[in-house]
């Protein structure tokens, strides 16, 4: 989720009640208003959420956002058979991109991550088949209405944590792992009085 504050606010030019978090930034609304939440099954988008979420750790989630661009150019646009197939020079060549967080750990996560989809994906059929065992392929409708209500971790998110690290996934924390059912809708967080609050709800019918 992105750092700020949660209670709703009218932002844009427009005036909508938003989650407090987007500002007048419009890198943020736009992102708030057509993504965030939004119930995702395409095994691409759930991967490069997957890498994005795990690339924000100790940084703010605009500077990922600012960078999603140049990392869809840099990560063969999160084609996972590609990425798996990385080898030492492309982990040299995104080191060097600047573009991206060129940390290593990051970086290397991100292929080791891709094979483990590709595991999966044998296993499950998809990585979207897996993933959203996790909420039972329904997803949550939360209420919440401050910052304070919010967790920052669930059931849930420890559970797949725990999954995904076992089959040898990184930057897959509890905390990550909720960040990312934020984003790709297995989560409704948008709080009551967001105009995408109930938007999002009737997707999830």
């Amino acid at each position: 989720m992105p750092h700020g504050k949660i209670q709703v606010m009218q932002t844009g030019n427009d005036m909508k009640n938003r989650c407090e978090w987007c500002g007048n930034d419009p890198l943020y609304i736009h992102y708030h208003d057509n993504e965030w939440g939004v119930p995702s099954h395409d095994d691409r988008h759930l991967f490069e959420m997957l890498v994005l979420e795990g690339a924000q750790a100790g940084l703010s989630w605009r500077t990922i956002l600012g960078k999603r661009e140049h990392y869809r150019s840099a990560f063969d646009s999160f084609d996972v058979e590609k990425i798996a197939a990385y080898t030492d020079d492309d982990i040299k060549r995104l080191l060097a991109d600047p573009g991206i967080v060129r940390n290593r750990l990051k970086v290397e996560s991100a292929v080791r991550n891709a094979r483990e989809v590709l595991n999966i994906r044998r296993e499950y059929g998809s990585f979207d088949a897996f993933i959203w065992r996790f909420v039972e392929h329904t997803p949550r409708q939360n209420a919440w209405r401050s910052l304070a209500d919010l967790p920052a971790r669930t059931e849930q998110s420890n559970l797949m944590s725990a999954e995904l690290k076992k089959r040898g996934f990184n930057f897959v924390g509890s905390t990550i792992c909720y960040a990312f059912m934020q984003a790709v809708g297995m989560v409704n967080d948008h709080v009551v009085g967001c105009f995408r609050r109930e938007e999002i709800r009737k997707m999830g019918k």
